[in-house]
């Protein structure tokens, strides 16, 4: 079920796609295996360990918001994915009373599948249409060249099918590096997952959150910042990232909303005496 959470005068909705099962050693990249477990991953019998698939939707200033759409229907992210009681994020919306046809922007932090699979829906004659018939769809400029030209290493993970439909339709919306989608909702670089992977602030009555799209799949990699991922095709600059990001979530008290931690996401970072930084769950307000 969705979870709600308010931030200021915005009312936050956490939305969830399943879970994915990421191969566990992928995930914690070269770091060693003796030390990821002591954190108490759980594997299942193929050493896969299930993170998250966390949408958020949020009204702003007029406009239905959609921030990231999960796995979708495309076959192969789907194989990874887990649905209990076959809950999707089409089903999630309809339980906070939005219809894919209310949606008036999607904002996809990067085009990877386990991120962007809802943004299209397979028609009976094989061909994919927009998911959300109504919305413009932003991504970043520099993320829309990687997935249409994917190298060997990125092309498992670009589905042309996830994007094409919406330049066909005219749904598409280019950004070149921070813009601003309302008063309260800006989208900014965060480069180092992909070279032009994006995170959305969103900010009311003095509080402010940011949702950080894939930059960790486990919320150890925001505590401990040279812990990165085989995923990040740019692990340096995925690493200066996160410390930019950690070190502004804790000076300024920021809501972390994290796209893979278990359901609903929501955190923040403190630091101890020592300067070890660590995340702690937040319980959605309702």
């Amino acid at each position: 079920m969705p979870a709600r959470h308010r931030l200021g005068s915005l009312h936050l909705n956490l939305l969830t796609d399943g879970v994915f099962y990421q191969d566990a050693g992928a995930v914690f990249g070269i770091v060693p295996r003796v030390l990821w477990e002591r954190i108490g991953v759980e594997m299942n019998a193929r050493y896969q360990m299930a993170i998250g698939l966390n949408s958020l939707l949020v009204e702003s200033q007029g406009k239905t918001v959609l921030i990231e759409t999960g796995v979708g229907e495309k076959e192969r992210p789907l194989g990874q994915t887990e649905r209990p009681g076959g809950i999707s994020l089409l089903e999630e919306l309809a339980a906070v009373g939005v219809a894919p046809a209310d949606v008036d922007i999607v904002v996809n932090t990067h085009l990877h599948a386990d991120h962007c699979g809802w943004n299209t829906k397979k028609q009976a004659d094989g061909t994919y249409t927009p998911t959300f018939a109504n919305a413009r769809y932003l991504i970043q400029r520099g993320e829309y060249d990687a997935c249409m030209n994917p190298n060997e290493r990125t092309r498992a993970t670009y589905f042309a099918e996830n994007v094409t439909p919406l330049a066909d339709t005219g749904q598409l919306e280019l950004l070149d590096g921070e813009t601003r989608v309302t008063d309260e909702i800006i989208i900014i670089p965060t480069h180092g997952h992909t070279a032009d992977h994006a995170s959305v602030i969103l900010s009311s009555g003095g509080e402010t959150a940011i949702y950080i799209g894939d930059m960790i799949q486990h919320t150890v990699q925001l505590e401990r910042p040279p812990w990165v991922s085989s995923f990040d095709i740019f692990p340096i600059e995925a690493m200066e990232t996160k410390k930019a990001v950690v070190r502004k979530a804790v000076d300024e008290q920021q809501l972390v909303i994290a796209v893979h931690a278990d359901f609903p996401g929501l955190g923040r970072m403190s630091e101890s005496s020592d300067g070890k930084w660590k995340w702690t769950d937040v319980t959605p307000s309702g």
